[in-house]
């Protein structure tokens, strides 16, 4: 048991110190012999638990995921109504981007995919499952308009945020990001919710940038 949890201590770094170097340099610039100096491990350690840099950025891809996943779900156990939902949902990615390095380098990296022996599409399926989810239920409830098409609407918003979430790292560092993911959702809803609903929705985008 002592040698399984020194173990899991050492992947653990291992995966924090690829974080580090791959948030700063990406994957292709990326070198194991960096990425054990960050870990503060032999290269033959890093070996041992990850055989391959794709099997280590594959691997913070799933931590991030798994972080950004937990929170969603503590999220959406609140139990509030759907648009409200995936608006927090936003929020709660946006301020894991600015503040935990992790989430900052498996973000990046799944938009570097091109480079990967392996596809990386879990992510984006559970992201698309969960807001075509919510706008379907937005439709039920008549937060969004009955002509929404929740699956196409989730093909667009998930894109919108990546979209969003790498010009703003570019610009900025990140630094306005939850403004302008703000922007998104001012941007969006009215073109979503009914006229008659939209008076009681159109401040939820504030949420985002709420201290």
């Amino acid at each position: 048991m002592v040698k399984q949890a020194r173990a899991q201590l050492t992947r653990d770094a291992i995966i924090a110190g690829a974080a580090t170097v791959f948030e700063r340099q990406g994957y292709g610039a990326a070198s194991i012999a960096e990425i054990a100096a960050a870990a503060s491990v032999t290269k033959g350690a890093l070996y041992f638990h990850f055989p391959s840099k794709d099997e280590l950025a594959h691997a913070v891809i799933e931590r991030q995921h798994e972080i950004a996943m937990i929170a969603g779900g503590a999220i959406m156990e609140q139990g509030y109504p759907p648009v409200e939902t995936m608006i927090r949902l936003s929020a709660g990615l946006a301020a894991q981007l600015v503040s935990d390095p992790i989430v900052q380098a498996g973000i990046r990296l799944t938009t570097e995919v091109s480079n990967f022996e392996r596809p990386v599409v879990d992510p984006y399926e559970d992201w698309l499952a969960t807001i075509e989810g919510l706008a379907r239920r937005a439709v039920e409830e008549g937060e969004f308009e009955p002509t929404v098409d929740p699956a196409i609407l989730a093909h667009f918003i998930i894109p919108s945020f990546t979209g969003v979430q790498l010009v703003s790292e570019t610009l900025t560092g990140r630094e306005d990001l939850r403004e302008r993911v703000r922007q998104m959702w001012a941007i969006l809803l009215p073109g979503l919710v009914p006229a008659d609903r939209y008076e009681s929705l159109k401040d939820l985008p504030d949420l985002i940038t709420a201290d």
